[in-house]
């Protein structure tokens, strides 16, 4: 579940005070979209303005933040580096749970981060039918129109889904794409009950995706599979699902293992 901005970081044991405080400066602001204004990093963190003007001072010098012409600050050119390496391992660590998932549902199954305003597909195992779904690793989407953007978005508060469609818009892939904010609205309160979200026939006509979100895994993350919607049908669904959400289970456990592991190290 993502960080309330407004809920303070828990200290770490042993730390080194102003590297943690910088590290959740940098959170709030991927938290409120990438940019804002020092009064704004304030109130959420409850540090004073001296204080984040400093740390935001070095990270601008280190190129992790930069100050826009309007005064206000955003995320910097340095860190895409440092995202692009940490998701292509977090995939590494994602392959074996998608190849089971394909062993076991016959289908190419993905795994996808929210990142900014977008879904990016950051790990794939295909499928072995000759008809099969490709999306490549890196590629970009908006989430409005995918399993696996809907399955990340439904653990976000309803204000900051209207907030995030606002800035991206809903263009229409397909016919069937939702391209009202109320009715998405609706669809994300359908993920909530029901555990697991649906593309059907919105990203691309003819197929279908089935998405469930990563249970507490470091960043927002999903794991899905597509086929054709002739194969990936209702009574597919209900054969599908559980073992997307086991394997979700699965991978969470793995992510949070190895994250120890790094931090004891």
């Amino acid at each position: 579940m993502p960080r309330s901005p407004d809920e303070p970081r828990p200290p770490a044991g042993g730390g080194v005070q102003s590297l943690e405080r910088a590290f959740d400066l940098l959170e709030r602001m991927a938290d409120a979209g990438g940019e804002v204004g020092l009064s704004e990093l304030a109130g959420s963190s409850g540090l004073p303005l001296p204080t984040i003007h400093r740390l935001m001072r070095t990270l601008v010098a280190t190129g992790s933040v930069r100050q826009q012409p309007n005064r206000r600050y955003a995320l910097g050119p340095r860190l895409i580096r440092l995202g692009e390496s940490a998701s292509r391992l977090l995939g590494t660590w994602a392959r074996p749970h998608l190849a089971r998932l394909v062993e076991e549902t016959g289908e190419t199954a993905n795994m996808a981060l929210l990142d900014g305003d977008e879904v990016v597909y950051v790990a794939q195992v295909p499928s072995k039918h000759s008809m099969r779904m490709f999306t490549e690793v890196g590629r970009r989407v908006l989430p409005h129109s995918t399993g696996v953007g809907k399955a990340l978005l439904a653990h976000l508060p309803d204000e900051e889904v209207r907030a995030l469609l606002a800035r991206t818009g809903m263009p229409a892939a397909t016919e069937k794409t939702i391209t009202s904010p109320d009715v998405f609205l609706k669809a994300l309160a359908a993920v909530r009950a029901d555990g697991f979200a649906v593309d059907d026939n919105e990203q691309e006509m003819g197929v279908r995706c089935l998405a469930v979100a990563v249970p507490d895994a470091p960043t927002a993350a999903a794991v899905s599979i597509s086929g054709p919607a002739g194969r990936v049908t209702e009574a597919a669904t209900e054969r599908i699902v559980p073992v997307l959400k086991e394997v979700a289970r699965e991978l969470s456990t793995g992510l949070a293992d190895a994250t120890a592991g790094a931090a004891a190290d």
